[in-house]
């Protein structure tokens, strides 16, 4: 008999509409395989049991009064701790806020909990979400529960930890550099970064390079769709967004029809300076490639779509970001040495040469976008590697930045353009290790992207490859 974590996350919540589960019973299973298995995957840094047993209570109410139920009504979920949520903390993994309660609650994750989910906490994240790794001074490292000697990615690490593990059937992350991307290929998940303005991220936050926006984690297509329909669209102040789906279609429809016959772009070079992509990876982007061919869409090489130049000038938008942490120079000592470290490399510029690279990156966007405009789909790896061990980066901070580019290789120019992007867990190494393909559409198009990943997964199924925790 399937327990209920083998359940997908629409699984779920159909179970719950025909009265089959009930929101406290999944609640309360997820609650007991949080409290054995998180400190051992690093998933949560903040678990807010009393609180998802209340929602699950109501939720209860609600089934049982017939009122219209949302999507994904009585399902848990988590919240990446970079996001708020009113009454709770949210620490941004930092020991420089570790007993800050947000004051709100973010109007993505607003909508999350009126699409139904019952949330259980805040997932682990690294300091401010800057590196690809989840390490930090206010909870448990996150590691892939495929090899607990490895690290889960990040900055969703917590979030793709609890999904893998089974403590969660879908969780909230968010993607600046390929932050939901890395993490799913590394804890052998469905990420989703969708297009720049699909999802808000208000009522506060201010991204003014346009790089970071709110995506899911889970196990199929058909829930990263779900998580779209209840959270995309616009905030009541956003600037920009993209444009809607046409009236009566949800994100939903695409995974149920299959793709038209699409040109598909490939390239393997990661133009990362010293990055080298492993056998295995390469293997599996050969055989991705095949697969596609054989599913009758036409593939053919490509360049990589940004030069070493135009990596440069996102390095440093992103270091410029840390310079915009609420700490004067005497705070900011308390900072771990990589945020510390990027903050100066931050500081050195002038006005004059900070808005120069955010034009240059701008540009960067645009040529990505024209280079790209022949393809419907793009495809190339997530990682150069599967999941780093855990003491890989080291102490030094530029070098553990090296590493991190040099791994995490493929998914910041995809920040850049603005472009929707989604991390496949198609196939795995020779050690058994998860690795992500990316397939990366069209701006504004991710109806395209479902439906091939739907494709993908009908063709090559999944779901039912678990880590050995999943079964404990």
């Amino acid at each position: 008999m399937a327990a209920l974590h083998d359940l997908s996350a629409l699984e779920q919540a159909q179970m719950i509409a025909a009265r089959e589960a009930s929101p406290v019973e999944l609640v309360e299973h997820y609650l007991d395989r949080i409290e054995r298995h998180n400190d051992t995957v690093g998933a949560f840094v903040t678990v807010t049991a009393d609180a998802a047993r209340a929602q699950a209570r109501r939720a209860e109410r609600a089934l049982r009064s017939g009122a219209d139920l949302p999507l994904l009504h009585g399902v848990p979920t988590g919240i990446k701790d970079l996001s708020n949520l009113e009454g709770v903390r949210t620490t941004s993994g930092t020991a420089l806020m570790a007993d800050f309660v947000a004051p709100y609650t973010d109007e993505a994750v607003q909508r999350i909990l009126d699409g139904g989910m019952i949330s259980l906490g805040k997932t682990q994240t690294p300091e401010f979400g800057f590196p690809c790794w989840t390490i930090n001074d206010v909870g448990p490292t996150s590691r892939t529960p495929w090899d607990l000697t490895r690290l889960a990615s990040g900055s969703s690490g917590g979030a793709a930890a609890a999904v893998s593990a089974g403590l969660l059937p879908m969780a909230q992350g968010s993607d600046g550099g390929g932050s939901v991307r890395s993490p799913a290929a590394a804890c052998g998940l469905v990420g989703l970064k969708p297009s720049r303005g699909r999802i808000t991220n208000g009522p506060l936050h201010v991204d003014p390079a346009g790089l970071a926006v709110i995506g899911p984690l889970a196990r199929t297509v058909d829930d990263v769709a779900a998580f779209l329909d209840i959270a995309a669209g616009p905030g009541r102040s956003d600037p920009y967004w993209a444009p809607p789906l046409p009236a009566g279609e949800s994100f939903r429809d695409a995974v149920r029809r299959p793709p038209r016959r699409l040109r598909i772009g490939r390239y393997i070079d990661p133009v990362m300076p010293g990055a080298v992509v492993a056998a295995d990876v390469a293997d599996s982007w050969e055989r991705t490639s095949t697969l596609l061919e054989s599913l009758g869409h036409d593939v053919e090489d490509i360049d990589a779509p940004i030069s070493v130049d135009g990596v440069a000038e996102f390095m440093k938008v992103w270091a410029l970001g840390a310079t915009g942490l609420p700490f004067d120079d005497e705070q900011a000592r308390g900072l771990k040495p990589l945020t510390r470290w990027l903050r100066e490399q931050g500081m050195r510029f002038t006005g004059a040469e900070a808005m120069a690279a955010l034009v240059a990156m701008g540009q960067v966007g645009r040529s990505i976008v024209e280079r790209l405009a022949p393809y419907d789909v793009v495809l190339c790896p997530v990682t150069t590697d599967v999941a780093r061990p855990l003491d890989w980066y080291g102490d030094d901070p530029a070098a553990d930045f090296e590493l991190q580019k040099q791994y995490s290789a493929f998914t910041s120019p995809y920040n850049v353009s603005g472009q929707p992007a989604v991390s496949l867990p198609l196939h795995h190494s020779s050690d058994g290790l998860p690795i992500g393909m990316m397939l990366v559409g069209r701006p504004a198009d991710e109806l395209t992207l479902l439906a091939l990943g739907a494709q993908l997964e009908q063709a090559l199924p999944w779901r039912d490859r678990v880590p050995p925790i999943w079964h404990e």
